[in-house]
């Protein structure tokens, strides 16, 4: 007769992903955020010939990495959420590492932070004032 704990052990487990200062579990607080290329530099970074990177960056707008992604995680000892780049070693394993500047964009969906590069400085700055009054804040001189 077979034990009832054999047969729940296909029961998928929690990922194995560790604060890197404390050690702990991680628990994640986001969505994962999946990383594309739209530079031949940044497939060549990950291991593929520059011929290669090339040919597939001409031929494709952005092509999709694959085992990599950004996500929050909160770590009880930090008592913190921080944000992650994840790569995926194998079934179980990961490396983990704190989320570059440089990575955000690579990643599909996320808001630029620098802005919409179409809307012009005047806008910019008329949005982020707290009492924009739209033309009730202009004075015309008559």
């Amino acid at each position: 007769m077979q034990k009832r704990c054999d047969r729940n052990r296909k029961r998928s487990k929690r990922r194995a992903i560790y604060c890197p200062i404390h050690n702990c579990h991680i628990d994640s607080v986001s969505q994962k955020y999946r990383m594309f290329a739209d530079q031949a530099g940044q497939l060549q970074q990950r291991g593929m010939s520059r011929r290669n990177a090339l040919m597939l960056v001409a031929n494709q707008t952005t092509v999709p990495i694959e085992g990599e992604w950004l996500e929050a995680f909160w770590c009880d000892e930090c008592q913190q959420t921080t944000w992650y780049h994840i790569h995926k070693c194998s079934d179980r394993n990961y490396e983990i590492s704190v989320a570059p500047q440089e990575l955000w964009q690579q990643v599909s969906g996320v808001i630029d932070a620098l802005g919409n590069p179409s809307v012009g400085e005047f806008t910019r700055k008329s949005a982020r004032q707290v009492g924009y009054q739209g033309l009730k804040g202009f004075q015309f001189v008559i």
